[in-house]
Parts: structure tokens; sequence; C-alpha cells
């Protein structure tokens, strides 16, 4: 793939010239629906109209999303085309995924619930007004994480987390898509019974045993400031952000839930929370056990130990102009 010319600072030199993409090639979940596949397809199909480009738009069936957006990133970093995800967290997910691997330029069509990837660059939240800013943004490079070598963009996590993802999603299949779904499923998940995980965690050059209901690994800043934890100021900045739950009752969870929604969670005895390059996780599970990882709303079992850490490069994301 040509490499991207970024403006320089120097207002001495010449202007760089803008990076446009041969084409572009958006990646979508078939899994949502005719109905919705086919509103998806013409809202594309009208903005690349509408700004004279041309593309092509792949729906991903059930189950071969991370093949089709591996093949699209593969294809796109070879021919200089924009790689773009149209969806939820799990969707863009997969797609930057492949893009970092394959070293492709990346764009987001937020379609979810919180969207806070795209809020936390500057990326509009309603389609049609994503894709308008689309057509004139530029790479930029942007900070992820990974986790057991796999990028995530917003956050990844263990133990009660990872719980509440699987019964938002629950939730949310019967109910709708909607914020006041995923907080019912949140209160209904805190108010049952919790594991409790008994880590051994490497960080830092220390390590040292834990028990806490939940790790929770952030690379998204807004996450961290909207619930009032100070990492928020180092994270995308060259480290990810770590919470640990220290073991409570769920009465006492539902008063860490409120001190999140008035963004004073830093405040509470029962957290502790810090910023890391990289940390190595050993839960403690029988033999050949794999132990529940969220990552950005999907859920998958894996074997430990399990690494976290900031991308050893990043991404580069076409952002809109500022």
């Amino acid at each position: 793939m040509p490499s991207p010319t970024l403006t320089t600072a120097d207002d001495s030199a010449p202007a760089a010239t803008p990076w446009r993409p041969t084409a572009w090639r958006f990646v979508v979940n078939a899994a949502s629906g005719r109905h919705d596949r086919e509103q998806t397809r013409e809202r594309l199909e009208g903005a690349l109209a509408a700004a004279g480009q041309s593309g092509r738009i792949d729906f991903a069936p059930a189950g071969e999303l991370a093949a089709v957006a591996e093949r699209a990133a593969t294809e796109s970093a070879a021919h200089g085309a924009a790689l773009v995800g149209v969806g939820g967290d799990g969707t863009l997910n997969a797609v930057a995924d492949a893009a970092w691997r394959a070293d492709a330029v990346f764009g987001v069509v937020p379609q979810g619930t919180f969207n806070y990837f795209a809020r936390s660059h500057g990326i509009p939240t309603e389609p049609d007004e994503a894709l308008a800013a689309l057509f004139s943004a530029q790479p930029q490079p942007v900070q992820v994480g990974r986790v057991n070598g796999h990028v995530f963009l917003v956050n990844a996590s263990l133990g009660l987390y990872p719980d509440l993802v699987e019964d938002r999603e629950a939730w949310k299949s019967r109910l709708g898509r909607s914020r006041l779904v995923a907080l019912g499923a949140a209160l209904a998940t805190l108010l049952g019974e919790h594991r409790r995980l008994r880590l051994t965690v490497e960080e830092g050059g220390q390590t040292r045993p834990v028990r806490t209901q939940t790790l929770f690994v952030g690379n998204n800043r807004l996450q961290f400031e909207q619930v009032g934890l100070p990492e928020g100021r180092e994270v995308e900045s060259g480290r990810i952000g770590a919470v640990m739950l220290r073991p409570i009752g769920s009465w006492r969870m539902l008063g860490l839930l409120l001190r999140g929604a008035l963004g004073r969670l830093g405040d509470a005895d029962t957290v502790e929370s810090f910023a890391f390059e990289r940390m190595v996780v050993r839960p403690w599970l029988p033999s050949g056990g794999r132990v529940k990882l969220a990552y950005d709303g999907e859920v998958v079992r894996v074997k430990p130990p399990v690494v976290f850490e900031v991308a050893p490069r990043p991404l580069m994301l076409l952002l809109p102009p500022r």
C-alpha cells in the first residue's frame, strides 16, 4: 500500500498532497437481517454516488466476519483502497484488527449503541454524517490495544464484565438496541451471582496475586474520564488503563455503578486503577481450562496467560478535518 502522506507541521515546507484512496471497501456484518442489509446498501451506494466515488460493499455472513475482513484488508492494502467498517463495536473490532495486520487505512461508519471509539476521535456517530465526513478524512495514527495478539479499540476484560456483555446482547436480541435496554441488562447482571477471579498479575516488573470480580482494561480515554478515573489522562498516549474491583456484594456493586454515573468512581476504596504498557495475567483454572474474555463487545474463551498491551504500532484511522 502506498504510504499515506500526512500533513507536516512545518509552515515553510510545501503543502502535503492529501491522501486519496483508489477506491472504498466497506465491510458490513450481514447477520443483522435482510431489511437492515438493504437499508445499509442503499445508504452506502447513495453516499458513494453523491461524493462521486467508487467502492465495493462486502456483506459478511454469520460466522465469517473475520475472514471477510481479512481478505478485504489484504486487497485494500495492496491496491491503496480505504477499508471501512460499518456497524457496532464487534464489527468495527473485526475490521480494525484485519486493517491493523494488513497495514491498511481504516475508516469507521458507527452503528452501535455507545460508539466510544468514534466519539473519542471526533467521528460523527450518525451514519449519514459519518459517511459525509469520511470522504474528506485523512489517515492519522491512533493507538490501539492488543489482547493475546488481537487488536481492541475500546476495552478488553475478564470476570464480571464479560458476563455483563453476554447478558446485554441477550437483552438486545429480545428488546432491541438502546441505552435503556443496556442499563437494564447491567442492573440484572450486577444483582446476580458473581464469580470471583483468582489471578496472578505481572506488570511493571512485579508479580502479585489478586482476587477480583472483574479486570477491565481500556484503550479509550472517554470511558475513563466519564466515570472519574485519573488514568484517562494517560490512555491513548502510549499507555492503556486497568481497573480491578475488590470482591463486594451486589448492593455495594450498585453503589459503584452510581458513583460511575456521577463521575466519581476514582473515589471508591474498592476500586484499584492504574495505567500500563504491558500486563500478563494468569487466572487460576483447572488444568487445560479456558477463561472468558470480552473485547469490544465480543466474548470468547481463551487459554491463559492473557496478555494485555499497547499495540507495537498504531492503526491508520481516517479522521475528519478539525
